[in-house]
């Protein structure tokens, strides 16, 4: 038997992971079940858990992770190219991309959903861990090139206000999903001037 080589299996959950996201929009990340992920990606169920599994519980902590891998690449390569980024415009970058994400209309449902379950909480808890150390990094780089901006110790600082910082991401996408009138773009101009800047 031919072994499946590493592009393979990534492209195959990719794959997955794009059908879910599919069906988490049209149905819901709670009525969305693996016979569902079966029918729209003519997969077998064992294909499926075969990649994930941990089902659609997995499949959307894989989407989620896929988002915050680029957004975080996007973020340090902004890093990269300019000077240290004011804690409103890490938030700004992050946020426009995860916007542009289709998946992020169904966050909200996740976040419901760890609210009650155990093992979804796990699940997201380790992505927001992930992302609150990248701003915290990011901001913590800002603090210590603008000690006259901050309170203390660079980095103490940036722990801080990190967890405070990282609260406008759920705030925006909470008011895009649920607020017809939601000025996504206001939002993102104000925040750079709202924050440490």
């Amino acid at each position: 038997m031919p072994k499946v080589s590493d592009e393979y299996r990534q492209a195959r959950r990719d794959e997955i992971v794009d059908v879910a996201i599919r069906c988490f929009l049209s149905r819901g990340f709670g009525r969305t079940s693996i016979a569902d992920l079966v029918t729209e990606s003519g997969l077998s169920a064992g294909a499926i858990y075969g990649n994930f599994p941990g089902g659609k519980d997995e499949i959307f902590v894989a989407a989620a992770t896929r988002i915050l891998h680029t957004r975080r690449s996007e973020l340090e390569a902004r890093r990269r190219e300019d000077p240290p980024l004011a804690p409103g415009e890490v938030m700004a970058t992050l946020i426009s991309g995860i916007s542009g994400e289709q998946i992020s209309a169904v966050l909200p449902q996740l976040w419901g959903q760890a609210a009650v379950d155990a093992e979804i909480r796990a699940l997201v808890r380790e992505v927001f861990l992930e992302l609150r150390a990248t701003v915290v990094g990011a901001i913590a780089d800002w603090a210590a090139a603008h000690p006259d901006k901050v309170e203390g110790d660079a980095r103490l600082w940036a722990e801080r206000v990190g967890p405070i910082v990282l609260s406008t991401a759920p705030g925006f996408i909470l008011q895009k999903t649920l607020m017809p009138d939601f000025d996504a773009e206001g939002y993102l101009a104000a925040l750079p001037t709202l924050l440490p800047h």
